[in-house]
């Protein structure tokens, strides 16, 4: 069985706060041993400080986790600048934590450094591995190359990358004691661990497909052989530029799945627009819209689509990654994804999760994640 435990709080005073999330943790847990949990805070905490109090309580714990824009937990549902930590217990379920550093000189590498920490702690077959990576110094779709790559088949990868509430200077990712920054921390779920994964963001596609013919990375010059901009004229007419309420969606190959990439600037003097992540040359892409309905939709969906893929009896813990622009376009019905979340999984199950500059999941059962932009991931957790 796996036993989890939830603390948050939102106390102003770094060590209040992290003695209250470890009150409330040692409360959910009663007499359990947790062996490792995911720790998700504002950026302005005294990280370290934080740390050391969590593994002063749990020595040795594998722990990993980030910095946010905003916090969700069943303990106090959607909160800004705060902690919220779950802890993980189990007889039959192992959970190893690994971590790879300097992601901004080699991603794969990282990856591979991650996944080889990990593992050596691991004496059963690895099948989940939640990642909390780098957002602001390294393509976040290399690190996640990486990763797949150095899992192999057969290993599910779910996650989100590290925010810094809007400022884009400097993101913090968390391992065991370490707060560390152009890293990879990375935790291996392995033996009797159930888990499904929900996917969806409530935008739709409109207009027609078209192809990328000119990429960079995640700037893209030109579409359909004329520049993005252009392509993105050709809709509003010339007087709005490219935002992140009209997303690219990016279709996987010969599906009619995809993904999103959310514009985060454009030259208007070479035509090219630069997207919130990596985009293939020659990927079939489509114009995006929603409103705050379908975006909150979106949330409902990526819940039922983990529930319909479960094969356990009953769920452990939940555990959601959201972005952190969805957050922002949602204003003041942000907190409403949580009453979603909560009005659609049954039973009293724990919850934690946060706004991130990115997701990491992927969109069928048993195939490979990919990274997502303003979308809305569950995963569900159990054992057998």
């Amino acid at each position: 069985m796996l036993y989890v435990g939830v603390g948050h709080s939102d106390d102003v005073d770094s060590r209040d706060a992290i003695r209250d999330v470890l009150s409330q943790c040692r409360t959910s847990l009663k007499d359990t041993s947790p062996q490792a949990g995911l720790i998700f805070m504002a950026i302005d905490y005294d990280h370290e400080l934080i740390l050391k109090e969590i593994n002063q309580e749990y020595p040795d714990i594998e722990l990993i986790g980030c910095t946010t824009d905003g916090e969700v937990s069943s303990s106090q549902e959607f909160m800004e600048d705060s902690i919220v930590l779950m802890l993980f217990g189990s007889d039959d379920i192992e959970i190893k934590a690994g971590v790879g550093r300097s992601v901004s000189k080699d991603p794969s590498a990282a990856a591979r450094e991650a996944v080889e920490v990990a593992k050596r702690k691991c004496t059963k077959q690895v099948r989940l591995c939640i990642a909390t990576p780098e957002s602001l110094t390294a393509s976040c779709v290399s690190i996640l190359e990486g990763l797949n790559n150095a899992l192999g088949s057969g290993v599910t990868v779910v996650g989100g990358s590290a925010g810094d509430q809007w400022r884009f200077q400097k993101s913090y990712q968390f391992y065991k004691t370490e707060v560390l920054n152009d890293s990879l921390p990375i935790l291996l779920f392995s033996g009797n661990i159930i888990f499904s994964v929900g996917i969806s963001s409530g935008w739709r596609p409109v207009g027609k497909r078209s192809v990328v013919t000119k990429v960079s990375g995640n700037v893209v010059y030109e579409i359909d052989n004329r520049p993005a901009l252009e392509f993105y004229h050709y809709y509003f007419g010339g007087k709005m530029m490219p935002s992140g309420e009209y997303p690219l969606a990016v279709f996987e190959e010969d599906t009619e799945r995809f993904y999103l990439r959310a514009p985060l600037g454009y030259d208007e003097t070479e035509g090219s627009v630069t997207f919130a992540g990596d985009i293939p040359l020659n990927a079939t892409v489509q114009i995006t819209e929603a409103d705050r309905d379908s975006i909150l939709k979106g949330v409902e969906e990526s819940i039922e689509m983990a529930i319909r893929t479960y094969r356990g009896r009953r769920y452990d813990a939940a555990v959601v990654f959201s972005c952190a622009a969805r957050r922002a376009l949602l204003g003041t019905r942000a907190a409403e994804e949580y009453k979603f979340l909560k009005k659609n999984i049954p039973g009293n199950v724990p919850i934690c999760g946060f706004y991130t500059y990115g997701e990491i999941g992927p969109l069928l059962s048993n195939s490979v994640s990919q990274f997502h932009n303003e979308t809305f991931v569950t995963l569900l957790l159990g054992s057998g």
